[in-house]
């Protein structure tokens, strides 16, 4: 559930990039940093530890013009730890999501891992009496990263295995750029769309 400021008339969205250790999370996140007026957007920070890190800024969308009853939106972006040990991270950074963008590395040798960090995310949704159940969840893309990859898995292929219930994809090659903001946009539209039908 969004949180909502009336001092500031702002609601602000929780948004998790979820997927394997070095799948591109943190790359998207630079880049879209990057790529944000600095007057609408924090520092990007680094949440770390000896051996892990989590990344956060947030940001005013300038095309949301606003929620209604003259609110603001405002993003704020966490990656989650990839690594498996750090499984008690992601649980917390999950805690309160609004949406997900699920980043699917393309290297045929981690299909494993994103079939494993997928059922990963599930039951770390469920511990947290979350779901990203067709309408009654919250919402979530994937994204399938590192398409430039000589031995990228045809998206066919990560679809079979990931989103059998075809919830919106995109491709990318998050180090470019391609693909980072309309995925962006497209979970960011997703989430605006469920607040409105939830009022």
């Amino acid at each position: 559930m969004p949180l909502i400021n009336y001092a500031t008339r702002e609601i602000t969205f929780k948004l998790v990039y979820y997927g394997t250790g070095l799948g591109g999370k943190t790359t998207n996140l630079m880049y879209i940093h990057s790529q944000i007026n600095p007057s609408c957007r924090g520092d990007l920070i680094s949440l770390r530890t000896e051996t892990e890190r989590t990344l956060f800024f947030e940001y005013m969308p300038i095309e949301v013009a606003d929620l209604g009853s003259g609110f603001k939106m405002r993003v704020a972006i966490y990656t989650v730890p990839g690594q498996e040990e750090y499984d008690q991270s992601r649980k917390q950074v999950l805690r309160g999501a609004d949406g997900i963008v699920f980043v699917a590395d393309s290297n045929a040798q981690r299909e494993k891992a994103n079939i494993d960090s997928m059922k990963n995310m599930h039951d770390n949704l469920r511990y947290n009496d979350l779901s990203v159940q067709e309408g009654t969840g919250i919402p979530w893309v994937l994204q399938y990263n590192k398409r430039d990859l000589t031995n990228a898995m045809p998206v066919e292929r990560m679809q079979s295995a990931l989103n059998p219930t075809l919830i919106p994809a995109f491709e990318s090659i998050a180090i470019e750029g391609y693909g980072v903001l309309t995925t962006l946009k497209a979970i960011t539209k997703l989430m605006v769309n469920k607040t409105k039908q939830t009022k």
